[in-house]
């Protein structure tokens, strides 16, 4: 289970929960280990599968463990339960339950075609893995990515305004493949207003990507009719409100799952006042302003006790990365600076099955641009 938990830290945070998969053989030789890879990727647990099949190896008689229950549902891929079923594994062992509705159901199918099933080990790990995941599903928002780019005096633009281009041509590259796989990009009318963003999604020469996102604009002010979001293909999107849940409920309504927030500082700020990002990507460059606009406005933090905490994130590419002259980071909100709720971590908790594997830790009970 731990090289599974290893394997699902190589997919991309999102709409997607991270999920890894392995086989092993009935001596506990380890087969085969996938792992998803993003919306309209394969399952981990069918990754697994075709590895296996494309090496020539029978799984009959084999065990899988799996990070999350395995789906039971068909959406742009099929359900791995079924999978699980036509290879002929006779045992799944899995961390925690599956709390997403379409998806649930997947250990009832797996018992009543004759598959021994049992969970809950590594659990704790396996929640922490996904815990802002769980969170978005259960307050049935998208899971939000928090995008800046800024230099190392914490600017995103100089006193004149300008911004193009604080960031290098690498982290530019990389966050237009963000665009690529998200389902909705969020700035205000005042980002609009000021830099005119296209906010698309495109490749190394310029050319539109394949899959484009939902360009959204919030605020009181409307979109200016000649704005560059508005584009040519119906897909900009007004949000008159300046409160980040009443957008966030709009979004999820109009089928968006995974929403980047882009900017400008009072956005960004709004976003992380509410508690309401999930995963925050900085691209740093080694570059001083001295003044300007910075990246963030007051988020209401008075004392150094109630400020906010991040963790380093080793998900997605990792924690640290060097892109051409800028540093990529890449963290995730600390548990201890989460507002106070019930979570979708604990209802995963609460609904693991009675013929789990003993856990490790009795707190898995316990835990309550352009």
């Amino acid at each position: 289970m731990d090289a599974a938990l290893e394997a699902a830290r190589q997919g991309p945070r999102g709409a997607n929960p991270l999920v890894g998969a392995v086989v092993m053989a009935a001596d506990g030789t380890r087969l085969v280990t996938g792992h998803h890879r993003g919306a309209g990727t394969a399952h981990a647990e069918a990754d697994a599968i075709a590895q296996a099949a494309a090496a020539g190896l029978d799984l009959s008689g084999t065990t899988m463990l799996v990070t999350l229950e395995p789906c039971n549902h068909c959406g742009r891929t099929g359900p791995c339960a079924q999978a699980i079923v036509d290879a002929g594994i006779t045992d799944v062992v899995y961390a925690v339950d599956d709390s997403h509705d379409p998806a649930a159901g997947g250990a009832a199918t797996l018992r009543a075609a004759g598959i021994r099933v049992r969970s809950g080990l590594r659990a704790v790990e396996a929640l922490d893995l996904n815990r802002r995941w769980f969170d978005a599903v259960a307050a049935k928002r998208p899971f939000v990515t928090l995008h800046i780019a800024q230099t190392l005096d914490s600017r995103i633009a100089a006193g004149d305004g300008t911004s193009q281009w604080i960031s290098s041509p690498e982290s530019l590259a990389d966050n237009h493949a963000l665009r690529g796989r998200i389902d909705a990009i969020l700035v205000g009318t005042q980002t609009v207003l000021v830099d005119n963003p296209r906010l698309t999604a495109r490749n190394a020469d310029g050319e539109l990507a394949a899959k484009q996102p939902l360009r959204a604009v919030m605020g009181y002010r409307g979109i200016p009719a000649d704005a560059a979001v508005n584009g040519d293909d119906g897909k900009a999107l007004h949000l008159p409100t300046r409160d980040p849940r009443e957008a966030l409920d709009e979004l999820f309504a109009a089928g968006v799952r995974h929403l980047m927030v882009e900017g400008g500082s009072r956005i960004l700020s709004a976003f992380l006042a509410a508690g309401l990002v999930d995963e925050l990507i900085v691209y740093l460059a080694p570059t001083l302003l001295g003044s300007g606009t910075p990246a963030l406005d007051d988020l209401g933090i008075t004392t150094l006790a109630d400020a906010q905490h991040w963790d380093w994130d080793a998900a997605s590419g990792g924690a640290v990365q060097m892109l051409g002259r800028d540093l990529r980071l890449h963290l995730r909100p600390s548990p201890n600076s989460s507002p106070s709720q019930t979570t979708g971590s604990d209802v995963a908790v609460a609904a693991t099955s009675s013929d789990s594997i003993p856990r490790r830790s009795s707190a898995a009970t316990a835990s309550g641009g352009n």
